[in-house]
């Protein structure tokens, strides 16, 4: 599905010859940070130590319990920094230093391929378009979106949801990435079938995964001990990807554009798209800032994904103060909390009837005026 966007009329042209002086006023580098790198070594360290004591000294359960949770943690963050800044290319000047971080998603069970075209190139093009971003498709067990059918069952998506969004990863590890490369096609998105190199590292990635998570294990322990503990580090893993990331697009804040099928045509320019499809959330806390990776900081990311996260609260600055001078409407969350009880008020109100008229033409996401909002 290929969506036009109106013409620029100045503001991403603006935006991005502020941040260029931004970079020539501070002397900073783009990517290759210091700290950046510091911080891929300690979330490396935590995955590795974390497993070493599952496998060889947990003795209890209330040993176990905590260190699965503490794994499924520590590869989200390595998800959120490494894979995702790989991915983009926003980690390293370096393809190679780049291309190694993107294949941890490979080694966690998922596969680097799919998710280029599925997040780099579709969800970072069509933000919250029906039919072109498959982060909203997730029919029909939810309705993320006014313009998607709805089902009786979707009154109670807000109870439901959250425990299904603990299942995620299981379902991109054995079914997902095989069902895209089957298909060649994400939401209604076609893109090329991997290379037979490609298609061969995909199929060692998730060798390499299933090794270290299943079969190890069940070497050295009873086979339902190892399944409750890879289900329960899957599930932290799971809710904790899906909060983050739902909670930058599926919220009451972010808008749901609606397009024609037969001539997709977006009546904004691609940047003010990007913001207004799009929520901050908790810009000051700084254990979230180092945690996730700068996505918190979703519209900068969304702007400007080849930057390194570690410039995005600077950049926060300078594109909401741009945002404001061109009536862009820019929304951040004060708090996590916010934000999800946002994404949760979000999900009831996609589940009510009376939300089934909205996707005539109206824009219910669109509550506030063109103005910089703080909540």
């Amino acid at each position: 599905m290929r969506v036009k966007f109106a013409p620029g009329e100045g503001f991403y042209s603006e935006l991005k010859a502020r941040v260029e002086a931004y970079f020539a006023r501070s002397g900073k580098l783009r990517r290759d940070n210091p700290t950046l790198y510091l911080k891929i070594g300690l979330l490396l360290a935590w995955f590795i130590g974390t497993y070493i004591l599952l496998m060889f000294v947990a003795s209890a359960w209330w040993q176990v319990i905590p260190l699965a949770v503490s794994l499924g943690f520590a590869m989200a963050g390595i998800g959120f920094n490494l894979g995702h800044d790989g991915s983009h290319g926003s980690a390293s000047g370096s393809s190679f230093v780049n291309g190694a971080m993107a294949r941890t998603f490979d080694l966690m069970g998922g596969s680097s391929y799919i998710w280029h075209w599925k997040h780099n190139v579709f969800h970072h093009t069509y933000p919250n378009i029906l039919g072109a971003d498959e982060d909203i498709d997730c029919e029909p067990v939810a309705r993320l979106s006014p313009y998607q059918p709805r089902y009786w069952f979707h009154r109670y998506q807000f109870l439901y949801m959250w425990l299904l969004y603990g299942l995620l990863p299981v379902k991109w590890q054995f079914y997902d990435d095989f069902k895209c490369v089957a298909r060649r096609q994400i939401a209604s998105n076609e893109f090329p079938a991997p290379t037979a190199w490609g298609l061969l590292r995909m199929l060692a990635g998730k060798a390499v995964f299933f090794s270290w998570a299943l079969v190890l294990p069940i070497l050295l322990y009873p086979f339902w001990i190892v399944a409750l503990i890879f289900l329960l580090a899957s599930f932290t893993l799971g809710v904790t990807l899906s909060v983050v990331f739902q909670l930058a697009h599926a919220t009451e804040h972010a808008h749901f554009p609606k397009v024609a099928d037969g001539a997709p045509r977006c009546e904004q320019e691609w940047a003010i798209h990007q913001v207004r499809t799009t929520v901050n959330f908790a810009r000051g806390n700084w254990l979230l800032n180092w945690y996730l990776g700068g996505l918190n900081f979703q519209i900068e990311h969304h702007l400007f994904p080849h930057i390194t996260h570690i410039h995005y609260p600077a950049l926060a600055a300078i594109v909401e103060g741009t945002c404001q001078e061109f009536g862009v409407r820019y929304f951040a969350h004060k708090s996590f909390l916010g934000a999800v009880l946002s994404h949760q008020r979000w999900l009831r109100r996609m589940g009510r009837p009376e939300t089934v008229a909205q996707s005539a033409g109206t824009e219910p996401a669109e509550q506030v005026s063109a103005q910089t909002v703080e909540a």
